[in-house]
């Protein structure tokens, strides 16, 4: 599909199938029984599946073919969440259009801060985007007030003009009508699967990001980025000039930064400074690398993994644990929750350092290298056993001695 190799071509529909099919997916346990708290099947989680799957998808671009580490995304994801609440509250309610300025105002932004940065490289590099993030976040609460509306956070207010709405002005996001909250429950038998307009938006947007994603790696663009990645002196020693390629990777990374904080807002409509924060920025590094940096798959596999526990494991409290392990002696009961409490609720963030740990150690490639190894045990399987196969079979052949 438009030069896709074939094996590209698969991955991009496994990737289409898992998205559309995750309401069902997500949502393996009956609701009633004690292990429906692990499932993740409700809007909210899914949508930010997919956002930040976009959102590190892109950092994947700088990140993971270039070799720049930026401590500074966060700041293009509050300028898109900003400049798409600001959208709606002037113009329409639609979400098409506030998407879309997110990620031009985003793009701009970008080339701002890239050019400047762009002139260091290592260390020094990321240092600069932390200290352009930290400078947005803290304008954002101060000077920039105005704008940002300060710590309150920029909202949706019944006064707003929202010009081409008119009187009959829509309370809620929408797209052409269908609103970003609504959504359908089905129920099938102990099951209940919801599905949510808002979702799929997102869920079709990320497919598209995910397969301008494979272009870009695939391209001789791509190319000249991993050839910085291995080695950018020896490229400009040979007269080749990279800034213009790192600032191009810089821009788009940051562009993908804007669309996904266009969608948050385009989900819920509330911009804050906080996603500004140096911690969101850390967080798209952890899902990058945790997944798999210079893979196409890694981002969005890492972005999962790190909401999920985000969002599941921090709901496991004291009362979850008694539930579970009810059927146990008292002693023995208290004694295992007095265990695990330090590892979930509010200490998940403890199971994710170790687990972060661990993949680290055992996995550098990421969650795609453990994928990867799977696969090349089954397939060792089948050869031993295909080759078993194939020898009796010729001794079965094989005439008998005289």
């Amino acid at each position: 599909m438009h030069s896709l190799t074939k094996k590209d071509f698969l991955l991009l529909l496994v990737v289409a199938f898992l998205t559309m099919a995750a309401p069902i997916i997500l949502n393996p346990f009956p609701a009633g029984s004690g292990l429906a708290q692990f499932n993740a099947g409700y809007p909210d989680l899914m949508q930010r599946f997919v956002i930040f799957g976009i959102f590190a998808i892109g950092f994947n671009i700088l990140f993971g073919l270039t070799g720049y580490l930026s401590f500074g995304h966060a700041a293009f994801l509050g300028v898109g969440s900003y400049s798409a609440v600001w959208m709606m509250k002037l113009l329409s309610m639609n979400v098409i259009p506030a998407i879309l300025l997110s990620v031009i105002v985003a793009g701009l932004f970008s080339v701002v801060i890239g050019f400047v940065s762009l002139r260091r490289s290592g260390i020094y590099f990321s240092i600069l985007t932390l200290a352009f993030a930290q400078m947005s976040f803290n304008l954002a609460y101060s000077v920039l007030t105005p704008i940002t509306n300060g710590e309150t956070g920029l909202q949706i207010a019944l006064s707003d003009p929202r010009i081409l709405d008119g009187a009959n002005a829509p309370s809620y996001p929408n797209l052409f009508g269908a609103q970003m909250n609504a959504a359908t429950t089905l129920d099938f038998g102990a099951w209940s699967f919801t599905f949510s307009v808002g979702y799929y938006l997102c869920a079709v947007i990320m497919l598209l990001a995910f397969y301008i994603s494979i272009r870009v790696f695939r391209s001789p663009f791509g190319m000249m980025l991993r050839a910085v990645k291995s080695n950018q002196q020896r490229m400009n020693y040979t007269g080749l000039n990279t800034k213009p390629y790192t600032l191009a990777a810089f821009v788009i990374s940051g562009m993908y930064a804007g669309l996904a904080g266009g969608l948050l807002a385009a989900m819920d409509p509330l911009a804050g400074a906080e996603r500004m924060q140096w911690t969101a920025s850390g967080e798209v590094v952890l899902m990058t690398i945790l997944g798999g940096a210079g893979t196409l798959l890694g981002p969005v596999l890492g972005a999962g993994f790190i909401k999920y526990f985000e969002n599941i494991f921090s709901k496991i409290n004291d009362n979850v644990l008694h539930g579970w392990f009810a059927f146990m002696p008292d002693g023995l009961e208290d004694t295992l929750i007095t265990l695990i409490h330090p590892f979930v609720g509010k200490g998940w963030h403890l199971t994710l350092g170790l687990l972060f740990m661990l993949v680290v150690i055992f996995l550098p490639g990421g969650l795609v290298e453990g994928g990867q190894r799977i696969g090349r045990v089954f397939r060792r399987k089948d050869r031993n056993a295909g080759s078993v196969e194939a020898d009796a079979a010729a001794q079965r052949n094989t005439p008998p001695a005289e």
